[in-house]
Parts: C-alpha cells; structure tokens; sequence
C-alpha cells in the first residue's frame, strides 16, 4: 500500500476533515508503541524504557506510553510470553510519536492489517513522527512511509527489505536515519540509539544523558552498523581460474606486493579481462576486493590479537598504520582502535 499525496496547494479542506483533525489534537508526550504478534522482547521493550527510563529526572519530560495491539490481542513474543496490550489502533489518534518497535521476520506470519497501515498513514499525515526499529521498517515500508526515503533496518535483513521495496533507499550501514517525520533503526539495540536521537533531537542532550544513565548505555556511539557485520572470507570453488586467483590472494594477504595484476598473472589472464570476468561473477572490482580481504584480516586480528595496529597492518598487507586506518574507517565505520575497544577478546 503506498501512501497518498497530499492534496494540491489551494484544494479546499472540507469541514468535517477540519473538525475531525482538530478532535485529533496529537500530544508531543504522547508516544504509541505497536505490538504485533510474535515480536522478540528486547525490541519491544526499548520505546517504554527509553522514554519512562528516567522518569522524575529534572532534565526528563514525562511522557506517556501507550501499549498499542497493533493485531488481534492477546499476542505471543518470540520467547512464547503472551502481551496484552491495553490499547486499539485507535490510540494512534492522539499519539505525537508513533512506534512500531520491530516484527516478525520476513515472511512469517500473516502481513501487517490494512487497518494498521492505514492509521499509520494517518498519524504522519497528521503530524505525527512514525518510527519503525530493526524488522519494523518493514511494517513503515509496506505503508508506503518508506517510499523515496532512506531507510535501515537491521542488516542481516537488509538485503531483503531493498528486494522487497526497491522504491526505498536502504543504508544497511548505520545505526539509524532521520528522515524527519519518519525514522528508522538498525538491528535491536540500535532502536536504543535511535529512541535516545529522538529524545535528544526533541528535548535536547540533558534529557538524552538522563535516559542513557538510567540505562547505563552510551549517550552516543561511534560508527554504525557496519562494525557488527559478519562478513566471513569466502570458500572459493575448486578447478576454476577465479577461484585459484581468490584461493592465492587470501593465503598471501601479507604479501604488501600482492595486487591486482598478481592474481590476474595467477589466473592466467590479463589484467582487462581478470577485471571483466571478476566483476561478473563476484559483483565488485579486484581492487575493492583485495582492499576488503584485507581490512576483514585486520578486523580478525584486532579481535583476536594484542598486537599493535602497525603489526596488524602488515600482517594485512598494508604498508604501515597510516595505509591501513583510511581504509579501515571507510569500509568499517570506525578506527582501528575504536574497533578492538568493541570487539576485542578479554
């Protein structure tokens, strides 16, 4: 379902659409969060505990949060426990702020109800800022909210969610996106993340400080979601020139003289159709390859290792630190550094 247009400038609003709106006067501390059947507990639980987690701070507005059954109550979590929402579909009348804060995987279970897309259509054409956390951009995508906007959602899924919505411009990189009126977050705890923008975007830092304390979370974390894929090195496939190219490649990553004309050499190719041919079948050039093969050694090691950065970087065919940490940073998110201080084994 996509959503409507707005009407033309100067196209007269009939009475009973004014009357109607004003009874739907959207309070700022109101905030809807819609359950859906089958939700994992720790997405649904992250509006209520961002947005009541300090409650009686000086520096936190009080809201109020309402428990929306965005199906056909009472619904089951992924871990089997039943959820009894006190509010209808109705509740989103009134909410200034509308959630839904994930949903069952793609392709279990029935597809969001035309009467949920609907009033989640309605809220943001009435001013509502809707927001949908990890697997809930799907829900905001089968809206029509997501459509010519950029949008995330947790990235082992984001690949599905481009598949499925290809109007929408998925970035499977970062831990949210602010699009305005409608939000979207990466997997699970980046809904954190996102609930605490929202918060520091409406009420300043002072109250996203407050929440995150009470949580004993980062006000604000580096990087995105780039950091947290698991991009394993490949199996290449036995008797072909490719694969020998590739099977050569990553046993001498070290090797700071390996590059592209090596492995066309070991491919028994030249350089233009090692190129043409390597595009075709693995989707990026040789060169962007290596340099990924290579910064993902430098993550293993940073994650395994107590070596310095210098000796990782050889070790991942860079010439020093300072070859490495440029392409670290683009293809990771983060510096070296920041990475170990993440990921690294205690």
């Amino acid at each position: 379902m996509i959503a409507d247009a707005p009407p033309p400038v100067g196209t007269p609003v009939p009475a009973e659409s004014l009357a109607r709106a004003a009874s739907r006067a959207r309070s700022t501390s109101a905030v809807a969060v819609v359950f859906g059947d089958d939700i994992p507990m720790f997405e649904a639980s992250v509006p209520a505990r961002v947005f009541g987690g300090a409650a009686g701070h000086p520096d936190m507005p009080r809201f109020d949060v309402l428990a929306v059954a965005g199906e056909p109550a009472p619904l089951r979590t992924s871990a089997g426990i039943t959820l009894d929402p006190p509010h209808g579909l109705d509740a989103l009348e009134s909410a200034g702020i509308v959630i839904v804060p994930g949903w069952r995987e793609p392709g279990r279970g029935e597809p969001p109800s035309a009467e949920l897309l609907d009033g989640l259509v309605t809220a943001h054409r009435d001013g509502a800022t809707v927001v949908g956390l990890c697997l809930g951009a799907f829900v905001l995508a089968a809206a029509g909210l997501l459509d010519g906007r950029r949008a995330t959602t947790h990235w082992a899924h984001a690949a599905t969610l481009a598949h499925d919505h290809p109007e929408v411009r998925v970035d499977p990189d970062v831990l949210y996106v602010d699009e305005g009126s409608v939000v979207t977050s990466a997997g699970s705890a980046a809904g954190i993340d996102a609930c605490l923008h929202l918060l520091r975007r409406g009420h300043g830092p002072a109250a996203a400080n407050a929440v995150a304390r009470a949580l004993v979370v980062a006000p604000h974390r580096a990087g995105g979601q780039t950091q947290y894929i698991e991009r394993p090195v490949p199996t290449p496939r036995t008797g072909d020139a490719l694969a020998a190219a590739v099977e050569f490649a990553l046993a001498n990553l070290a090797d700071v003289d390996l590059d592209v004309d090596a492995m066309a050499g070991r491919a028994h190719m030249s350089r233009r159709t090692f190129d043409r041919r390597f595009r075709a079948h693995v989707g990026s050039s040789p060169l962007q390859w290596l340099l990924g093969q290579r910064v993902l050694r430098a993550r293993q090691l940073l994650e395994s290792s107590d070596l310095g950065v210098e000796a990782v970087a050889g070790l991942a065919g860079f010439s020093d630190g300072v070859a490495l940490r440029p392409h670290f940073r683009r293809l990771v998110g983060v510096s070296p550094q920041a990475y170990r201080a993440t990921f690294a084994s205690r």
